[in-house]
């Protein structure tokens, strides 16, 4: 299942940009990112749905190491309780582990979460969540890719991080948690998309998930 932040090029689960950045150059880019090889992708599908929500008496964060540095992701389980557990449990399963950023478009968004590293592929399944009439997109928001025929909270194992101020994305867009830690990683790596590239988000190297931590309190 590809991304669909509003269709763009060949791709049809990823979010649309509201214009195109310009980028840093190539030295400032790979600041802090390891120069590392792409992981050979794995096959899709295969995973099992979650059957129960995550604990609502508990906060939930996911701590992901990437070669540019370590994030942390605040779950928004009240909001999308799917999602949230869907997004845990794959977590935990190490589905996200030697898995690459595969869109990242300047000043837009960062996009991982496909085995495939196609754009295309997910867990074999899908959730999903009311997404609220005033969901923002802000810098920071973490939410959950979809493909441009699937309704409104569809969610599958692709997810994107904020990076630019204005995306002028519709409240289509299944709101799984916020950066709450590591967003200079965020931004870093938002740096590594091709200009070139438009909303397709060629990445300049490959920015790998190393492995993912979920920590409740």
């Amino acid at each position: 299942m590809a991304l669909v932040f509003a269709a763009c090029g060949d791709d049809d689960s990823q979010p649309a940009e509201k214009k195109q950045a310009t980028s840093a150059p190539a030295a400032e880019q790979k600041a802090g990112c390891k120069d590392v090889a792409q992981p050979p992708p794995r096959a899709d599908g295969g995973q099992k749905k979650p059957k129960k929500p995550l604990d609502p008496g508990k906060t939930y964060e996911v701590e992901l190491t990437t070669s540019c540095g370590a994030f942390t992701i605040r779950l928004d389980q009240k909001t999308s309780p799917n999602a949230a557990a869907s997004f845990a449990a794959l977590a935990r399963s190490g589905f996200f582990d030697d898995t690459i950023f595969h869109r990242i478009v300047p000043e837009f968004v960062i996009q991982g979460g496909d085995p495939t590293a196609s754009g295309t592929g997910g867990p074999g399944y899908s959730t999903k969540d009311r997404v609220p009439a005033n969901a923002a997109y802000a810098p920071g928001v973490v939410a959950m890719a979809k493909a441009g025929n699937e309704p409104a909270g569809t969610a599958g194992s692709q997810f994107f991080v904020v990076t630019g101020a204005s995306t002028g994305l519709t409240p289509d867009y299944a709101l799984l948690g916020r950066v709450t830690k590591g967003i200079d990683v965020v931004q870093a790596i938002g740096k590594l998309g091709d200009p070139a590239s438009g909303g397709a988000g060629t990445p300049l190297q490959s920015v790998v998930i190393e492995g993912a931590k979920v920590r409740e309190r």
